[in-house]
């Protein structure tokens, strides 16, 4: 069998609800490594908050990062590294009409630097993964660089009526997303990017065709990635706009669903 390139979404995805990777999926994996596929992670977490999982699995492939923002190689450092900002100036001017919305936090990532608008322990308790260096205080201040990417926190019944505006007023210059239960998170990032630009980057240094490329993703940050590949799977516990779009449905995260697809698609055994 040729090649093939298994891209994998981390929460909700190749992790249990307790965040870790079950011996079983790694297990399988490893196996489809063995026979000569290749296997990368896709993910909306920085790097620092994914780099665990990419040693675990002992990963020999460049990782996708802010859903697409940052796309690096961990272990070749010559490597052509993408990183894609949104400039300051779009930055402020969010910021400044999320002031007539009712929100609780907006948060700027520079990489491993992380801005806070408010205080907010439990949130810190997330973005804290890794060590980064925080700041707190008003972004249009603090914030030095362009971001990597923007994140905005309001209460749920809040959030759709945000997205409608930026996507109204910003569409030309930023992307967003909702992350997934229970955070009523917006993240931004600089537009046309998403996880299938960082991919298709990837599959085509490693010369594997689209065709051969297997996605595994549970929510709307997977939706470009899934309609990109080959073979675009849906978790059991994915959101249904993603399985409607999906070529292949899966058991969910906490039953081996990467696994018991894998075994079947490509012949592991």
């Amino acid at each position: 069998m040729k090649p093939h390139l298994i891209v994998l979404d981390l929460d909700g995805t190749l992790l249990t609800d307790e965040k870790v990777i079950s011996e079983k999926t790694a297990h399988t994996l490893e196996q489809a490594r063995e026979q000569g596929h290749q296997v990368m992670i896709a993910t909306g977490r920085p790097y620092r908050a994914s780099e665990v999982y990419y040693n675990q699995l002992d990963l020999t492939t460049p990782i996708v990062n802010f859903n697409g923002a940052f796309v690096h190689h961990p272990r070749d450092k010559k490597w052509k590294t993408i990183h894609e900002t949104i400039s300051l100036p779009v930055v402020r001017d969010v910021v400044d009409a999320m002031q007539g919305f009712d929100i609780h936090n907006i948060i700027a990532e520079v990489m491993d630097d992380v801005y806070l608008e408010k205080h907010d322990a439990k949130l810190l308790d997330i973005l804290s993964f890794g060590a980064p260096v925080i700041k707190e205080g008003d972004i249009r201040k603090t914030l030095q660089d362009d971001p990597t990417s923007l994140l905005i926190q309001a209460d749920s019944k809040k959030v759709e009526p945000i997205r409608q505006h930026l996507a109204e007023v910003h569409a030309e210059v930023i992307d967003h997303r909702r992350w997934g239960a229970p955070w009523d998170v917006i993240e931004i990032v600089r537009h046309g990017l998403n996880k299938a630009v960082g991919i298709s980057y990837v599959s085509k240094w490693l010369d594997i065709p689209r065709e051969r490329i297997i996605a595994f993703g549970d929510e709307d940050n997977d939706l470009e990635m899934i309609d990109y590949a080959g073979v675009g799977v849906a978790m059991g516990n994915g959101i249904d706009r993603l399985k409607s779009i999906a070529n292949e449905v899966t058991l969910t995260n906490n039953e081996d669903g990467i696994a018991e697809f894998l075994k079947e698609r490509l012949h592991l055994t």
